[in-house]
């Protein structure tokens, strides 16, 4: 261990990790932080005083001390994605799968106990940290979360990396980059290889002079290093593919047009959509996961990671100059993943349909797949069925349930042509002459119901679209042989599920009577939470419904018991309340139901509602 000067007051501690200070007077910042032996050498520098720790990403090695740092009261900063990592990572460890693991990520390399941290680093801006105007690089790779950062320092640009790049064009580690299994995406099990291929590009177009590495030299050739490191992973790579891997054009040239006005981005998942106003403004259509190069396995904050490589793209390539307004086809995250980041960045408004802008804006409160982890604010709430107008665009929203029952489609003329954003209801690959099926995209706990196909079908008849654009599939060419395909296969999955499903009792598709909202509660001792259920009569009759909270033990309703008579298929709302005694220990997740019967009909406990006391 000892201080090496790297660059005008910057110098480098070696430790479990490079720890680079950038010094001020008498005081510093620090990038990464290691076993935080540096705290007890400052006065080596001339340094009184570190006022800030930015980390790169959360592997132990970087932050193992960092305990000592927020001892200090010294300000610790961290990447966006990892922050559960470093400062909740104890309910990581209580909650990370073990048994029958197939998520290969490094994300156990985290520290052993949690450190509170001051916040987290701005991606794609700068900001002043201590007395240093500092730029936060998103640079996957290494791990899914992790950054770098820009300083211009002394007339030089220096680029501190973490693991990026070891020394002269080599890795610190390639299994850190095996992100996921061995699965079906073209990189599988090379998701963090290709990604750093696309980080390195993404990082040169900073133009850089050096490169500060957390393990490994210096790099004073910045060009010749990642090219040295990028053949050879391409190699790596392509050596598991079916065809090569071409990441200049996911990076030069990731949106291809559908009309002159409308383009799709091809790197990203979902795929977006960008409609271009003769202004120079864009509106997207969804913005989940760009440039990706597959997702990596788990499902824990640090395994998703927005990113917004393809909006300079935009401008590069047709001259936007700003992103107005962000549109959901529906909530799921791999459609709205990247809104906030948006937001943040790009001052980019996001605009939605009400049944959609009730789940984004709460994610917490509903029984739903593939949320996203937080709130996304909605600027400009839009009718579930009507137009609004955007630029030189009427654009028409239509309710859309089917593959999710909080969906919409968007109607538009751009460019003469007719076109409906269709999101994920269907597949858009229908090819009868090569055996290509059209798969209608139902899924029951999106809560799907059984004759929505019927009526998407009978909307896009109405709408008449020439071209349809979907999440997933390319843009398909509507012909009336198609719309009638839909319509047929519409009524055939209807008639199906009447058919298979019991007659005279009916829980719609997703078989259950009853829902509770909030789902996800946190409340504190001796609190009393309002709960809204929500049930549905499923006989052929009108009848009482009669509805009983089953709670853990010590805990009360008021009322007891709830009922409400309902006619057939109506679904009636009734509110209670949940008292929590003032001496619950502290727990997680506790559970919570209601006891449902209609007329003779006992369904048991249908929906469930969990409550975390803190």
């Amino acid at each position: 261990m000892g201080w090496t000067q790297v660059g005008q007051d910057v110098f480098r501690w070696q430790d479990t990790c490079q720890v680079y200070l950038l010094r001020r007077e008498d005081q510093g910042v620090l990038i990464d932080f290691g076993s935080g032996a540096v705290l007890e050498h400052l006065s080596g520098i001339g340094v009184r005083r570190v006022t800030d720790v930015l980390v790169t990403h959360h592997h132990r090695d970087q932050v193992q001390g960092l305990r000592h740092a927020a001892a200090q009261g010294i300000r610790i900063w961290v990447p966006p994605v990892e922050r559960h990592l470093i400062s909740d990572v104890d309910e990581h460890w209580r909650t990370r799968p073990l048994d029958n693991d197939y998520d290969v990520r490094q994300d156990r390399f985290s520290l052993l106990w949690q450190v509170p941290v001051t916040g987290t680093v701005p991606e794609y801006r700068t900001r002043r940290f201590g007395a240093f105007d500092i730029t936060t690089l998103p640079l996957p790779g290494h791990t899914p979360g992790s950054v770098g950062y820009l300083a211009d320092l002394g007339g030089r640009r220096l680029a501190f990396t973490g693991d990026l790049i070891h020394g002269e064009g080599r890795m610190w580690s390639l299994a850190a980059t095996q992100w996921a299994y061995s699965g079906f995406h073209p990189n599988a099990g090379m998701e963090g290889v290709a990604a750093t291929v696309l980080s390195c590009g993404l990082l040169l177009r900073e133009r850089p002079d050096v490169l500060l590495p957390s393990h490994g030299d210096v790099v004073t050739e910045p060009g010749a290093a990642i090219a040295r490191l990028t053949r050879l992973l391409r190699e790596l790579l392509d050596a598991r593919r079916r065809s090569p891997w071409d990441p200049d054009a996911m990076l030069e040239r990731p949106w291809r047009p559908v009309t002159p006005h409308l383009v799709r981005n091809v790197t990203s998942v979902a795929q977006s959509y960008a409609l271009l106003s003769d202004g120079g403004a864009a509106l997207l259509l969804d913005f989940g996961y760009d440039l990706t190069t597959g997702l990596p396995g788990g499902h824990d904050r640090s395994s998703r990671r927005p990113l917004l490589a393809s909006i300079d793209a935009l401008r590069r390539q047709y001259g936007v100059d700003r992103v107005e307004v962000a549109l959901p086809t529906h909530y799921h995250d791999d459609h709205v993943a990247g809104f906030n980041l948006l937001r943040e960045v790009h001052g980019t408004e996001v605009w939605a349909p009400e049944h959609i802008a009730e789940v984004l804006a709460g994610p917490d409160r509903w029984d739903l797949p593939c949320l996203w982890y937080e709130a996304i604010p909605v600027d400009r709430v839009l009718d579930r069925e009507g137009t609004f107008r955007w630029r030189e665009y009427e654009i028409g929203v239509h309710d859309l349930p089917g593959h999710t029952l909080y969906a919409s489609a968007y109607s538009m003329t751009v460019d003469g042509r007719r076109v409906v954003a269709s999101g994920d209801q269907q597949n858009t690959a229908w090819d009868p002459e090569r055996g290509e099926p059209e798969v209608l995209n139902y899924q029951y706990r999106n809560r799907f119901r059984v004759d929505d196909f019927v009526h998407s079908a009978e909307l896009y008849r109405r709408l008449r679209p020439e071209v349809m654009i979907s999440g997933h599939w390319p843009p398909f060419e509507v012909t009336d042989a198609y719309l009638e395909m839909l319509a047929t296969e519409g009524g055939r999955l209807a008639r199906l599920h009447r058919e298979i499903l019991p007659d005279g009792i009916d829980l719609e598709a997703e078989g259950f009577g009853a829902r509770l909202s909030p789902y996800r509660s946190v409340a504190a001792p001796g609190a009393t939470l309002r709960i809204t259920v929500e049930a549905r009569n499923p006989l052929p009759q009108a009848d009482v419904i009669r509805l009983v909270p089953v709670l853990p033990a010590g805990w009360t309703a008021d009322p007891p018991v709830l009922e409400v008579k309902a006619d057939p298929g109506q679904s009636v709302s009734q509110e209670f309340g949940v008292r929590i005694p003032p001496g619950q220990a502290r727990t997680e997740r506790q559970r919570m139901a209601v006891d449902m019967t209609v007329g003779q009909l006992a369904l048991g406990q249908q929906a469930e509602a969990l409550v975390s006391v803190r």
